[in-house]
């Protein structure tokens, strides 16, 4: 089933305000996926604040080529990906080699890609900025891909380690992808009109907290006013 690639209203809203929806959803990790940055554009750049993702997720499963268990791709992942997808690419945490390119971006771009993240390294990062394909990944690394790790499925679900207290997040097809500078959430997709409708009310709560604060109200009794306390629902997804 091709991804839906129809406007999200997820495309609305910064990753810090949908990882809040998501933690009153229930969801223990609000949707973050730790330690991956912007690589392209350039975090310093001009447009890396209006810079971000936000497509279904199109994942990839990477192995060690020692792993002679797991199945193999037929064909090149990047030629399998569909039209308007996110790639997202999951990479055994041992690997330090990188896992894309800019060849791979070139076709990637070719197949109206809307990025890639990867839970891996990358190289060619100039290669990236050049043609203004937003990247994401946890790091660079001068050595490809082969002969260390291979592609072994596409379109799986892959659980990604965040590490420290958030846990794992799973990264399931067609989920929604949001990436900007504050770093990457996954959405899970059955939650998406949810999670929007919760960041609406959400950036109207800051907004109002942001005003009182400015009037010298404080940040404590701001919170009071606007945000009180209530109770978090059970934990629905990991």
């Amino acid at each position: 089933m091709p991804p839906d690639t129809s406007p999200s209203p997820l495309a609305d809203y910064s990753t810090c305000e949908l990882s809040d929806a998501l933690l009153k959803l229930g969801v223990v990790h609000g949707g973050h996926i730790s330690d991956i940055h912007m690589i392209s554009p350039s975090p310093s750049s001009s447009i890396a604040e209006s810079a971000r993702l936000c497509g279904p997720a199109y994942t990839v499963r990477m192995v060690l080529t020692s792993d002679a268990s797991s199945p193999k791709l037929n064909g090149h992942f990047v030629d399998l990906a569909p039209e308007g997808s996110v790639i997202f690419i999951d990479v055994p945490p041992e690997a330090r080699n990188a896992v894309w390119g800019g060849l791979m971006t070139a076709g990637a771009i070719v197949r109206n890609c809307q990025g890639t993240i990867v839970s891996g390294r990358i190289r060619d990062t100039s290669e990236h900025r050049a043609a203004s394909y937003p990247l994401f990944a946890r790091g660079t690394s001068t050595v490809g891909q082969s002969p260390f790790t291979r592609p072994s499925q596409v379109n799986v679900p892959v659980a990604v380690g965040t590490g420290g207290n958030l846990g794992s997040v799973m990264v399931s097809p067609g989920d929604w992808l949001v990436a900007d500078l504050d770093g990457v959430i996954c959405v899970p997709r059955e939650l998406a009109e949810e999670a929007a409708a919760l960041a609406a009310q959400g950036r109207e709560v800051d907004s109002r907290c942001l005003e009182d604060i400015k009037k010298g109200v404080g940040v404590a009794e701001s919170f009071k006013r606007h945000r009180g306390k209530k109770p978090v629902p059970p934990a629905q997804k990991l």
